[in-house]
């Protein structure tokens, strides 16, 4: 087994490569506005540091977010690029399930990533790899009695100390821990999801007002 896993669901460009027991190499970096331009070298990255050519690979791992639509579809769209030339399985993992599963927490908590708009992205676990509800995104004010009491994990957690005031490190997802979640379920017989998208509300691009249609002569 010889994972590429790749997530742009956050403003992290994650790549790792793990060979069904480890990660092998990996590089992340954040820059929220460069997704497109950063996910490719970071692949060509991952592979020369590892010493491997791309057709080694025999899956793909992929975040499915949720994430803001511009972002999230980079990632998606590479992967399945890649599952497409290379004739391998593209596999879908929840980013959320990434950050949770790099989280050195004992007992229920909750993974919170940035949705902009004075928003989060979040969900609860019962341990690193149990998730309990489905992701939502809300106002973190709306949600503070339901995530009381509990650690948080994310981005999100960090920029809202108010409503999670146990909010901790990770910040951002890494492709590792999303490759090693996936290798862990794989080898367990567990069907991974198709790569579908979660988007959770509407794009933030918008057209503009007064935008005036030109219909050809």
């Amino acid at each position: 087994m010889l994972l590429l896993a790749l997530d742009t669901a956050t403003p992290a460009v994650t790549v790792a490569l793990h060979d069904g027991e480890s990660v092998i190499a990996s590089s992340s970096q954040v820059d929220p506005r460069r997704h497109g331009e950063l996910l490719l070298p970071a692949v060509d990255r991952v592979l020369a540091e590892a010493g491997l050519r791309l057709d080694a690979v025999t899956g793909v791992v992929v975040g499915i977010g949720p994430g803001p639509y511009t972002g999230l579809r980079v990632g998606l769209m590479t992967a399945d690029t890649f599952g497409l030339a290379l004739g391998v399985p593209v596999h879908g993992v929840c980013t959320l399930d990434g950050l949770a599963h790099a989280a050195d927490i004992d007992g229920p908590f909750v993974v919170a990533t940035d949705a902009r708009r004075k928003e989060v992205y979040w969900a609860r676990y019962a341990d690193p790899r149990t998730r309990v509800t489905e992701p939502a995104v809300d106002r973190p004010a709306d949600i503070a009695a339901e995530v009381a009491g509990v650690p948080a994990v994310g981005a999100g957690a960090l920029l809202y100390p108010d409503t999670f005031p146990e909010a901790r490190e990770p910040r951002h997802v890494s492709a590792g821990a999303l490759a090693a979640l996936a290798a862990e379920r794989l080898a367990a017989g567990v069907e991974l999801p198709a790569p579908r998208p979660l988007y959770l509300r509407r794009p933030d691009a918008q057209v503009p007002k007064n935008y005036k249609v030109v219909t050809p002569k």
